[in-house]
């Protein structure tokens, strides 16, 4: 039996980048560490089985040395005021798919006559932050009274999501590459990135994060789409560090979904502060860590009495996050996860013939024609 001949390095690689662990592979790759020990070699058709569990192409593992991938994008991720390490595959696929889908909708914008939107690229970092935020408010149709009386985060999530869709910008949200529930997206490895273009600007949201994390996010990408400027982010709204554009764009996603002159008027001092913050949370529908920064912005929380107050408060999220959630219906979340202008265009294309079932299916992650269908229906586009 013929084997191939791997540098021992790149199993190591290849795991690292798909963020598996020796255990988790060893039921399938029993001789794994002899392979990695380089004291044994796999059969082609054993390392065409390994490249596919990690997701890594088959023909890396031919090269003299692994390649060092970059992000496609602008990273602006940081940990403790520095860079990122290595992206993990999954984050690579997600950003790549989103790439393939946005690249498809620009050119089903011109070929249907869409022009391009003013708004992308209006703004400059240093900008007023209060008429910047009233600016994406106004062209999303932010009502800030209007997401205070929904009766749930998610409920005021799709709708911003929605508001911004309808705005020409193409969201997706995601808690997995594409469809496949083995590959769950990290929440620590990156909260959202935008792909800023003037026909087809797209914002990404990592749903692995609570729903309330998850509309800071979409704020803060919109911000790098006011920009034009595509970039990979974490989203921190306490970032002290780090570069000062993402410093700029959360003062801003803040005042988009918090604005100053409201919550000082729902702000009341005086009442405890873990009660008050969760209040202002479901008015706001808002993260508690977005509330605190407002308050902070007041000048009501200053100094070492907010970093504990928020450090505390992260604590008890991380905890909560530890339960997990369900993952409701499948067609109504495959909406969230390419988005409904996205999915409509692309539907109305493939039934009309200009575009390839195939190509459909791969940017949807489609692999049957019901399913396809089934989706086109909720869509109501069957």
């Amino acid at each position: 039996m013929t084997r191939v001949d791997v540098r021992p390095g790149h199993y190591r690689w290849a795991r690292d980048r798909a963020r598996l662990e020796v255990p988790a592979l060893t039921r399938r790759f029993p001789r794994l560490v002899e392979w990695e020990a380089g004291t044994a070699l796999p059969t082609l058709k054993q390392l065409e089985a390994f490249a596919a569990a990690t997701y890594t192409p088959l023909g890396y593992f031919f090269l003299p040395e692994p390649p060092a991938e970059a992000v496609p994008i602008p990273d602006f991720r940081t940990m403790g005021g520095l860079p990122v390490g290595e992206p993990s595959a999954n984050l690579l696929d997600t950003i790549y798919i989103c790439q393939q889908r946005q690249e498809w909708y620009r050119d089903y914008a011109r070929a249907s006559g869409e022009g391009p939107l003013p708004f992308v690229g209006s703004v400059a970092v240093g900008a007023s932050v209060s008429e910047t935020a009233a600016v994406i408010r106004r062209t999303i149709g932010i009502d800030v009274d209007a997401r205070s009386r929904m009766g749930t985060w998610e409920e005021a999530l799709r709708q911003f999501a929605r508001q911004a869709d309808a705005a020409g910008i193409l969201v997706m949200a995601n808690g997995v590459v594409q469809n496949n529930t083995h590959r769950p997206l990290d929440a620590d490895e990156f909260s959202g990135f935008a792909i800023a273009e003037q026909l087809a600007p797209l914002v990404f949201v990592n749903a692995a994060e609570s729903k309330s994390r998850q509309m800071f996010t979409l704020a803060h990408e919109l911000v790098h789409v006011w920009l034009g400027q595509s970039a990979l982010t974490d989203a921190d709204v306490r970032a002290a560090a780090g570069p000062a554009v993402e410093r700029w764009c959360n003062e801003v996603a803040a005042e988009v979904l918090v604005p100053i002159d409201a919550i000082r008027d729902a702000y009341r001092r005086g009442v405890n502060l873990t009660s008050e913050i969760k209040r202002l949370a479901g008015v706001f529908k808002v993260s508690t860590l977005v509330v605190l920064r407002r308050i902070s912005d007041l000048g009501y929380l200053t100094g070492q009495a907010y970093w504990d107050a928020y450090d505390a408060e992260l604590e008890r999220l991380r905890e909560l996050a530890r339960t997990g959630s369900g993952g409701g219906n499948f067609y109504f979340t495959e909406k969230v996860r390419v988005g409904e202008r996205f999915g409509r265009a692309l539907v109305a294309s493939t039934l009309e013939g200009r575009t390839l079932y195939r190509d459909a299916f791969r940017m949807l992650g489609f692999s049957k024609m019901e399913t396809f269908h089934e989706f086109s229906q909720r869509l109501g586009m069957a």
